[in-house]
């Protein structure tokens, strides 16, 4: 028997633990752990998961919160700070020691400084990162660390920003920017390979392009841009991307695969619920260990990579039985948690755990929980 414990944030006051089994293919929440208000998103500490980090998204100002995770999932608090703005909307450790916030209802950000050696405590009086878009919309959404540099998905100003550390820990400053297409809305990213994929939640597309060295503003053509909207949505369905993952090359999952999230904010719902969508990205020129191979060689190696120009292809359109889906997690290569996808809804179907099939180009769902709404993050403990 293998039981995966998974913790929930979402818009109420506490995250939600659940026991997933696989033998029985059952979703059990077994704790409901009082919080701060709207622990909207929540990230586990990547060296350290027994700590988590969470956002009380709320306003006029919002915190940033520690805990302690034990053993059967419960959480103990350790620690808040403000966030210096308004509606943190996620957070992320860096491996810098500090950790992210993002002020979705500011033009700001704060990249928190942690004590030395003790990541459960916050400095108090690191600096917020403001973005100069003179009285123009910022919300920004998203952090990435990425070879030293945070990139900053700034939704309302359609740029992602790029910050470096400033001469102490948790004082950032801006080095560079990539735009993005007016009206597009980056909402989430992820990097791979040099290459920056990107969900832009206004106009429901997925793009690519390589990262220009920083520090600049440069932008690249994009490699790739390609809507995430089901072909068969209902005539009056308006859409909003939200999340995006890619999951990391194993055995039983060779290839990295793209899944994106995509709410229907209506005024008419599918009754299949809102969709996750799977794409490959495929290019020219497949290396293994930085070294071009041949086609035959290529298939043989478990760890791969992408290089320059490519496409999205669509391999499926999963239908969740999910209203307003946001954010969901892959669980662990390392102890065969990868075969498995989590999400929620934000609205009506509780939280749903799915079986990646086809080497992960399609998705069954195997267990689902309905007890409580507004699930908006997940980790695997």
């Amino acid at each position: 028997m293998v039981n995966f414990t998974i913790l929930a944030g979402g818009f109420s006051t506490f995250i939600a633990t659940y026991v997933f089994d696989t033998d029985t293919s059952s979703l059990t929440l077994t704790k409901q752990t009082t919080t701060g208000e709207n622990p909207s998103w929540i990230a586990s500490h990547p060296q350290n998961s027994s700590i988590l980090y969470a956002v009380n998204e709320v306003s006029p100002v919002g915190n940033l919160q520690s805990f302690i995770v034990d053993a059967v999932g419960g959480l103990k608090l350790v620690d808040t700070v403000s966030t210096g703005g308004s509606g943190p909307t996620f957070t992320n450790p860096l491996s810098t020691g500090e950790v992210s916030a993002m002020n979705f209802g500011s033009a700001s950000c704060s990249l928190v400084a942690t004590l030395p050696n003790d990541p459960l405590h916050f400095e108090k009086d690191s600096p917020v990162v403001d973005f100069p878009v003179n009285g123009g919309p910022s919300n920004p959404h998203m952090s990435l660390e990425h070879n030293g540099e945070v990139f900053v998905s700034d939704l309302g100003a359609d740029k992602i920003w790029r910050l470096v550390n400033d001469g102490k820990p948790g004082k950032f400053r801006i080095q560079g920017q990539i735009h993005v297409a007016p009206g597009n809305g980056p909402r989430h990213m992820a990097i791979r390979n040099g290459i920056l994929f990107t969900i832009n939640e206004k106009t429901s597309t997925l793009t690519a392009q390589q990262i220009p060295a920083a520090p600049n503003g440069t932008t690249f053509p994009l490699l790739a841009n390609v809507s995430i909207v089901p072909q068969d949505a209902p005539a009056n369905a308006s859409f909003a991307g939200a999340e995006i993952l890619i999951s990391e090359a194993s055995d039983k999952f060779p290839d990295p695969l793209i899944y994106v999230s995509n709410r229907n904010l209506g005024p008419e719902f599918d009754p299949r619920g809102d969709s996750i969508a799977i794409f490959e990205f495929k290019n020219s020129t497949l290396v293994a260990g930085g070294n071009s191979t041949a086609a035959s060689s290529v298939r043989r190696m478990h760890a791969r990579q992408w290089q320059d120009g490519g496409s999205l292809t669509l391999k499926a359109q999963v239908f969740t039985g999910l209203r307003q889906i946001r954010s969901m997690a892959l669980g662990h290569v390392a102890d065969g948690g990868d075969e498995f996808l989590i999400a929620g809804a934000n609205v009506d179907g509780g939280v749903a755990v799915f079986q990646r099939i086809n080497g992960g180009r399609n998705l069954t769902e195997v267990a689902r929980n309905a007890e409580i709404a507004n699930r908006t993050s997940f980790v695997f403990v």
